[in-house]
């Protein structure tokens, strides 16, 4: 599935393949796990291929959803293609939709008549057909907006009542005109002719995919604005919607059009990897919070939060000293998609340190006079030539000696010794003083908690108990024999539903003995906590003493 790096075998779900021609039923057989192959007459009579696909009970953006409410499409689950005949035109009818449903696509009507009913579509070829999901159903929330003249949809399927339709409609114009604006200045246009948010709202975590005209999301109806949230910048879970759809807007730039060459065309059957999903996946987790902060749909403040979060989570990562964030792009297939009890010793998420090299290649950009805004306007017109690709068809292909020349171009220097460090190489970033530069202090704060003091990530809940996700190299835990999988009954004696609660009776760096149950044995061992924690929590804040001339290059930076 295009922007999903798995193979999710996806022919799981197709079932009852059956194959006519002429009236008559032809041989069928299967091929391998996604291809099926039929025995014709020899005739050139067209041959008609049945087949049901099994909709997953719950709504997901890589998935196939069917209830008696709503249906969701993401065609790559559902779109099967004649061997050979990928590049062809497709013709897309959805008949026996219950009357009342609408449906939500950025999927061209096939005829200029059939615009009004929104049930025929034509699509250039297979991959056309495959990027653009649809969403229908009744009850539907649509909205629109313009940005640069280009229509832009919302849909919203299963929102609480009172849902501030209007509010999210100002954000996402703001939001979306910031990105414009970053990609091709004040008076540019976006590459396409129009763009749609497809948004299913339910009681799940929150989850994105892009496509080129559009994005599908799932969404806790709780982050959704209804006529009781607070009037000003988006704060807790809305906020996190707003950077989630800047995340997935920003790829109609970064890696829908944009792209390596691994991930323009991939052969579906199997992996693609690629050592560019730092700048794809990272660089965009870098841009979709700073333009939160520059429009003002998000508070400074918050968007501060988000790096320093990202920069907690990759010093609690003992994997980011063997990892390059390009290998763990490269890996992503066989590790980040598929982790297990090991993952955080053996690699690094390059969404999370990649968004922090983002930060880093713009603010030594922005101390050499440029910025990522620049190099990254240098490398589109790189691509897509003076005009800017508007609504260009093709896919400009980069590589990373691409991206190294439009950041050596803004800088008036190469860059190379910093992307050898920061994205081939395991150095820790210089976080603290390239931020000082743009007036933002980075401040150690308390230890982490005992968990993360011992090398410990935990499932802890008052009925479930205390359980061991992962242990982390090198750490207390690992030198005292806890395993991944173990439960953690008690402290020195005491029964704990939360491990940090044994902080109330333990001395700071003494050892104390842990009862643990592992395969249903009940074992004891002795914990050595380490002196001092081998990293403190930070947080991040607008400096209040910078000067003037530091003030002014944050203005620029992060907004007003």
């Amino acid at each position: 599935m295009p922007g999903s790096y798995l193979v999710r075998e996806l022919a799981r779900r197709i079932d009852g393949v059956t194959a006519t021609q002429r009236a008559r039923p032809c041989r069928l057989r299967t091929v391998d796990k996604c291809t099926w192959e039929v025995e014709t007459d020899g005739s050139t009579a067209p041959l008609v291929v049945r087949y049901e696909v099994l909709a997953a009970a719950d709504a997901s953006v890589r998935g196939v959803m069917l209830d008696d409410e709503h249906g969701f499409i993401d065609g790559a689950g559902v779109f099967l293609v004649p061997e050979g005949r990928a590049g062809a035109p497709v013709r897309l009818t959805l008949a026996g939709l219950p009357r009342g449903w609408t449906v939500a696509t950025t999927l061209p009507p096939a005829t200029p008549a059939s615009a009004s009913k929104g049930q025929r579509y034509a699509a250039a070829d297979h991959a056309a057909l495959i990027d653009h999901p649809l969403l229908f159903g009744a009850g539907l929330w649509h909205g629109q907006f313009e940005v640069a003249g280009v229509p832009h949809a919302v849909v919203v399927q299963g929102a609480w009542p009172g849902l501030d339709g209007a509010r999210l409609c100002r954000d996402l114009q703001r939001l979306c005109t910031g990105h414009v604006r970053l990609w091709h200045g004040a008076r540019g246009r976006p590459p396409f002719q129009r763009y749609a948010f497809l948004i299913l709202a339910g009681d799940g975590a929150a989850s994105g995919l892009e496509h080129r005209d559009s994005c599908a999301l799932t969404v806790p109806r709780r982050a959704l604005p209804h006529a009781g949230t607070p009037p000003g910048p988006a704060e807790g879970a809305y906020a996190e919607l707003l950077s989630l759809c800047s995340h997935e807007y920003c790829h109609a730039w970064n890696v829908k059009r944009l792209v390596a060459a691994e991930l323009a065309a991939p052969d579906l059957r199997r992996e693609a990897p690629s050592r560019l999903l730092w700048f794809h996946e990272g660089v965009s987790s870098y841009l979709d919070d700073l333009l939160c902060a520059r429009t003002g749909v998000t508070a400074p403040a918050t968007v501060l939060g988000a790096w320093a979060a990202h920069a907690n989570g990759v010093a609690a990562t003992p994997g980011r000293h063997r990892h390059s964030i390009a290998q763990a792009g490269f890996d992503a297939w066989t590790r980040l998609y598929r982790p297990d009890a090991q993952t955080p010793n053996a690699s690094v998420s390059y969404y999370a340190k990649g968004a922090l090299v983002g930060l880093c290649l713009d603010l030594t950009l922005r101390a050499a006079g440029g910025s990522l805004d620049g190099a990254l306007r240098r490398l589109w017109r790189g691509a897509f030539g003076r005009n800017g690709g508007i609504v260009a068809a093709a896919s400009g292909l980069i590589d990373e000696n691409d991206i190294a020349a439009a950041l050596a171009a803004e800088a008036g220097r190469s860059l190379a010794p910093e992307l050898a460090a920061w994205v081939h190489g395991t150095d820790e970033l210089p976080l603290a003083p390239l931020l000082a530069g743009v007036g933002v202090a980075l401040h150690a704060t308390a230890a982490p908690d005992l968990s993360a003091m011992l090398g410990l990530r935990l499932a802890e809940s008052p009925l479930g108990g205390v359980h061991v996700r992962h242990v982390l190299r090198d750490g207390a835990a690992e030198a005292a024999g806890v395993a991944a999988g173990d439960e953690l009954l008690a402290v020195n004696g005491w029964r704990v539903r939360r491990l940090d609660e044994a902080r109330a009776w333990l001395t700071a760096g003494a050892p104390f003995e842990l009862l643990l149950v592992r395969e249903q044995r009940v074992r004891r061992c002795r914990v050595r906590p380490p002196a001092q924690p081998a990293w403190r929590t930070v947080t991040l804040a607008l400096d209040p003493a910078a000067d003037a001339a530091t003030r002014a290059r944050r203005r620029h930076w992060l907004g007003a």
